[in-house]
């Protein structure tokens, strides 16, 4: 028996008037997965423990059978795994996002952010200006990495662990009650601020219409990480395939392999079939038991605020990536299973993450159920199965 789980971060949303109480994924054309939801068990989950923020780093932490009230120690250590830091004991890790900001003619403290991603910037584009502020803020007590696109890290040597807003909840807001209340870290976002609102790449950016990437932003403190390897707890040989440090990061610490596909870059273009196509290559040639497949793009448009571009990214996860899953898995004669949820929503109406259960859908291939539900939140909720923690789902899985 093969294992796969799909993984459409912040896929779940709530009911909107522009769709007429409908969501996002009830109203995508997703024949695939409605297909397979009439033979299979759906259900809900809750992926978020009680009193913790609902994100990416918990939730899917927790979907990989970690329960985070004993494993979660941050997301930023968990990115700095994934881009190669070797992090010390007394080392606290930021996130640090570049983001985009008004460039109103009045102090930093009264910009308002527009983009937590800078348009999605490039990774190439993002590293340069990185670099451009690490030349002047960089000393041995802070240190700055390169991360993937909008994503980066800050290292600060024997820090403190700071509460700090993420960029994501306080879009279109002004900053100045979100700064940080630390002198250095303020100073440092404000001084990337004024090196690089007219940095020739953002001069660039701005003549093709682009959101200039003109201010740093620290968020999502940790400490260095200690996870079980997955193939202890569970006896099966896992790969990641995602776009995304977080997940790779999760990944390094669980000792998984990574698979890196050239084109996936967590926005709403990135390479769905060469995902599709590395996981199972993986699961038939390569000797996997079990592969976890991230696609970033339904959170990043829902952060965005785009129901057309939420819609679009579930359509492409459905047709371009769980269709050929499907496919290559039934051609190679493989008994399998195929988990299929969200880590979170990410409703559209307030453009970040939310605690509240996700639906999801599990797939087997030697047992094919008969229904007459679709994949969706509602009937998820309504007739499915309600598994308790979403760190059991690993488990339930792995049954047979």
């Amino acid at each position: 028996m093969k294992y796969v789980v799909v993984l459409g971060d912040g896929m779940a949303d709530w009911p909107l008037e522009e769709l007429g109480g409908g969501t996002p994924l009830s109203c995508a054309e997703t024949p695939v997965m409605d297909a397979l939801a009439a033979v299979s068990e759906i259900g809900t989950v809750p992926t978020i423990p009680e009193g913790m923020a609902p994100g990416s780093d918990t939730a899917n932490l927790s979907v990989m059978g970690y329960n985070p009230k004993k494993y979660y120690t941050g997301r930023s250590p968990l990115e700095a795994l994934s881009i190669g830091v070797d992090m010390k004991d007394s080392d606290v890790v930021y996130r640090c996002n570049i983001v985009t900001l008004t460039e109103d003619d009045v102090p930093y403290e009264e910009q308002t952010i527009l983009d937590h991603s800078s348009d999605e910037i490039s990774t190439g584009d993002a590293d340069i200006l990185l670099k451009a502020v690490a030349r002047e803020l960089e000393n041995d007590t802070y240190r700055f990495y390169t991360g993937t696109n909008y994503r980066h890290c800050m290292i600060w040597d024997k820090g403190e662990v700071l509460e700090l807003t993420p960029p994501h909840d306080v879009l279109t807001r002004k900053i100045g009650e979100y700064l940080p209340e630390d002198p250095v870290l303020r100073h440092m976002q404000e001084r990337s601020y004024e090196i690089l609102k007219n940095h020739p790449i953002n001069l660039e950016r701005r003549a093709k219409g682009l959101n200039p990437a003109n201010s740093f932003w620290f968020w999502g403190a940790g400490t260095k990480p200690i996870l079980t390897s997955f193939e202890e707890i569970y006896h099966k040989k896992g790969v990641m395939i995602s776009a995304v440090d977080l997940l790779k990061g999760i990944a390094v610490g669980a000792e998984m392999d990574r698979v890196i596909v050239e084109g996936a870059n967590g926005g709403l273009n990135t390479n769905y079939e060469g995902k599709a196509r590395a996981a199972v290559k993986a699961l038939t040639e390569d000797g996997y038991d079990f592969a976890y497949i991230h696609v970033e793009a339904p959170d990043e448009m829902g952060h965005q605020g785009s129901i057309e571009k939420k819609i679009k990214s579930i359509e492409y996860l459905d047709g371009r990536l769980i269709r050929l899953v499907k496919e290559g898995l039934d051609a190679s004669g493989e008994d399998y299973r195929m988990l299929i949820l969200p880590d979170h929503p990410t409703p559209i109406q307030v453009r970040t993450h939310v605690a509240e259960p996700v639906p999801y859908l599990l797939y087997d291939s030697t047992e094919l159920q008969e229904h007459t539900w679709h994949y969706n939140e509602k009937e998820a909720a309504q007739g499915g199965v309600k598994v308790a923690h979403g760190w059991d789902m690993m488990s339930h899985l792995f049954s047979k």
